[in-house]
C-alpha cells in the first residue's frame, strides 16, 4: 500500500481523551487513504514510563476497534540501530559531543549557541548534538498549512543522545519512520515545534521528508493541554462507542444519534466514509470536557 500511517505513544500512563483523538485522527487518515495503520510504542525514558502502561495502551486501543496493522514496534529495543547512525555522524564530523548545561544555554534566552561545536570532546558526561547547516525554517502542514519556524530554533545544533546516555525523541521518530516506511504523521498539534528538526534530519539522512498533518489539542477549561504530566483522567471503557463519538465530534464530524447504539466497528467504518480533514478545527486549541 502507498499509504502507511502510524500513532506512536509514550508508556507514561494510561491513554486519555486527548490520546483518543491523536490515535483516532491518525487512524482515520490511514483507513480513508485506504492505506497500513502502524502502533509504535515510544518507550525512550524508562525514568518517566510505568510499569504495565504499554500492554495497557494496546488493550484500551483495542477496546475501541482501533487494531493496527504489522507487529507494534518498541523503541527500547531499537538502541543499536540508533547508535548505528550516531557513529557514523560523529565519525564523519556531523555530530559532536557537547557539555553544556541547560543553566549555561539559558544565559542564550534558551537557544545553544554551538558552544562545543568545534572542541572535539570526549565522551565523559556528554550529551551529543547534531550539525545543522542548512535549517528547515518552515514546512506545510495538511491541515494548518504553512508553518513558520523561529529562526534561532531551526538554526540551533540539537541533541540526539542525551547526556544519560538516553536517545533523543527527536532522532528515534525519524529513523522509525523511515524504516518503516511511514508516508504520513498524524499528531497532535504539540508536536509542531520539533517537526523543523525532523525534516532537517530526513534530509541529513538523505531521504524525503514525509507529510504531517497536526490535528487540534484537547485543553481543559483552564486551557492546559490534556496531558499525562497533567494528569489527564484515563479514557472510560466503559462505553467505547459514546467515546468515539465523542473523539469523532472533537475531530469536526457530526455522527449520527443511530451510531450511539452500534459496535465500535460500525462507527469507525462511518467515520473512515466521512473523513474529511477540511472539518477540523481551525484552532490549535480546543476546549473539551474532559
Amino acid at each position: 500500500m502507498s499509504y502507511i500511517g502510524r500513532f506512536a505513544p509514550s508508556p507514561s500512563g494510561a491513554l486519555h481523551f486527548g490520546s483518543l483523538v491523536a490515535a483516532l485522527g491518525s487512524y482515520l487518515q490511514a483507513k480513508a487513504n485506504n492505506g497500513l495503520w502502524l502502533v509504535r510504542m515510544e518507550d525512550l525514558d524508562p525514568p518517566r514510563e510505568q510499569p504495565g502502561a504499554a500492554a495497557d495502551i494496546l488493550s484500551t486501543l483495542e477496546k475501541f476497534g482501533l487494531h493496527w496493522d504489522k507487529t507494534v514496534v518498541y523503541q527500547s529495543q531499537r538502541h543499536d540501530l540508533y547508535q548505528h547512525y550516531i557513529d557514523q555522524w560523529l565519525a564523519s564530523g556531523e555530530a559532536y559531543y557537547c557539555q553544556c548545561t541547560r543553566k549555561q544555554i539559558k544565559v542564550f534566552d534558551g537557544y545553544y549557541p554551538g558552544t562545543c561545536r568545534d572542541k572535539q570532546l570526549s565522551t565523559k558526561d556528554t550529551a551529543i548534538r547534531i550539525k545543522v547547516k542548512q535549517p528547515e525554517l518552515s514546512f506545510n502542514d495538511l491541515h494548518y498549512g504553512r508553518v513558520a519556524i523561529p529562526s534561532r530554533l531551526a538554526e540551533e545544533d540539537f541533541i540526539i543522545r542525551r547526556r544519560d546516555g538516553l536517545y533523543a525523541y527527536n532522532l528515534a521518530v525519524v529513523i522509525d519512520d523511515i524504516e518503516q516506511g511511514v508516508t504520513e504523521v498524524v499528531r497532535g498539534a504539540d508536536l509542531i515545534e520539533p517537526t523543523g528538526r525532523q525534516i532537517t534530519l530526513y534530509k541529513i539522512l538523505e531521504h524525503q521528508p514525509v507529510n504531517y498533518l497536526h490535528l487540534p489539542l484537547a485543553v481543559n477549561s483552564e486551557g492546559n493541554k490534556l496531558s499525562k504530566q497533567n494528569h489527564a483522567p484515563a479514557i472510560s471503557e466503559h462505553d467505547p462507542v459514546e467515546m468515539l463519538i465523542l473523539a469523532l465530534q472533537f475531530l469536526g464530524l457530526s455522527p449520527p444519534m443511530e451510531l450511539r447504539y452500534q459496535t465500535t466497528e460500525a462507527t469507525l467504518n462511518w467515520a473512515v466514509h466521512h473523513w474529511d480533514i477540511s472539518q477540523l478545527p481551525n484552532s490549535t486549541e480546543v476546549t473539551s470536557t474532559f
